[in-house]
């Protein structure tokens, strides 16, 4: 699919795959045998794991140590802390994904002025800029991914239906841009419908906040949910309700998956394909590493994830074979003569 979304500065985006090393760039990384350091908003999440695997193993096959990890636990404060701790550590580069645009700008910019090179995932703060206080942003087109998910909730939506969208009430730059595109391509697509909002600002809050969703809205046909976890909670809150509405999110996780494919109520995924962005941010952090300043806005386009082809689309986003819940609850085709 094509990459539709622009970068936080309104930069047009360069695909992942044209950003790579040359072999003399490559060798001479591993000659420095960089240190890096990763700080993320949550390890523990499908999409996390398997981003920090491509940074890890691109970073190891040039060389560089992955000398810390650290998981913020959506916790913008502790993202604060340890960044500042960071700028004071012997390592060369630090990967990080701002967990808000606003508070967490000065923490960001005080790795870049202690001489670290900053490579950013999905987001920019506030004020900061490429070339200048970090190297790269690299993330999925979340535009794209919003798009995906409003297209493969309309045709479950009657004429003049209700859509809530349940949306991520933190500063946050990727999930701004998913609720974003998902309005516009209703408004532009199916203006008969009326979009209602509900939002969180921690994921433990998602099943209640769809629940007074609900409550707010009893006639509510359908939800889009701007990532996989908090999607499933507000699955619970909806069958906790005794209600059957249809809902699409983005991240193709093994909860979210499992429900798409046994007929449940995630009827479509707008999936990233984190491995490829860790790999992407791994490439970037050597780029800039090397002084060899790679694109300010570095792309993935999305994947659109049905029941039809879901394990298929698990099998490219996490590159394993689907686990055994997938391909069982999947309904046989039919055979070829």
């Amino acid at each position: 699919m094509a990459i539709t979304g622009l970068g936080p500065h309104g930069e047009r985006a360069v695909p992942a795959d044209q950003v790579g090393l040359s072999n003399a760039d490559a060798d001479l990384a591993r000659n420095r045998r960089f240190s890096v350091a990763i700080v993320l908003h949550t390890t523990k999440s499908d999409w996390a794991k398997e981003e920090l695997a491509g940074i890890v193993t691109t970073l190891g096959r040039y060389g560089a140590a992955v000398v810390e990890v650290v998981d913020c636990g959506f916790d913008i404060e502790r993202q604060i802390s340890e960044l500042k701790r960071l700028a004071g550590e012997a390592v060369d580069a630090v990967v990080s994904i701002p967990i808000g645009s606003n508070r967490a700008a000065d923490a960001h910019r005080a790795i870049s002025a202690a001489g670290k090179k900053l490579l950013l995932l999905d987001n920019a703060p506030t004020g900061m800029l490429p070339g200048k206080d970090y190297v790269s942003v690299v993330s999925s087109d979340n535009f794209g991914l919003g798009q995906i998910g409003a297209e493969l909730l309309a045709p479950h939506i009657p004429q003049g239906g209700k859509v809530g969208v349940l949306a991520y009430g933190i500063d946050f730059f990727a999930t701004h841009e998913r609720e974003i595109a998902f309005r516009k391509w209703m408004a532009a697509r199916r203006p008969d419908l009326t979009l209602v909002r509900g939002k969180f600002a921690d994921v433990s809050q998602a099943r209640a906040a769809t629940a007074d969703l609900l409550q707010a809205n009893p006639e509510l046909a359908g939800l889009f949910d701007v990532w996989d976890v908090p999607a499933i909670a507000a699955v619970a809150a909806i069958r906790d309700a005794g209600k059957a509405i249809p809902v699409t999110t983005v991240d193709l996780g093994n909860d979210v998956a499992t429900d798409l494919v046994g007929g449940g109520l995630i009827k479509g995924i707008a999936a990233q394909l984190p491995h490829d962005q860790g790999v992407a941010t791994g490439i970037a952090t050597i780029l800039g590493l090397l002084e060899r300043q790679p694109p300010a806005w570095i792309a993935l386009p999305g994947l659109s994830v049905t029941a039809s082809n879901v394990v298929e689309a698990y099998q490219v986003v996490w590159r394993t074979p689907a686990p055994a819940a997938l391909l069982m609850a999947r309904k046989p085709r039919n055979s070829l003569p």
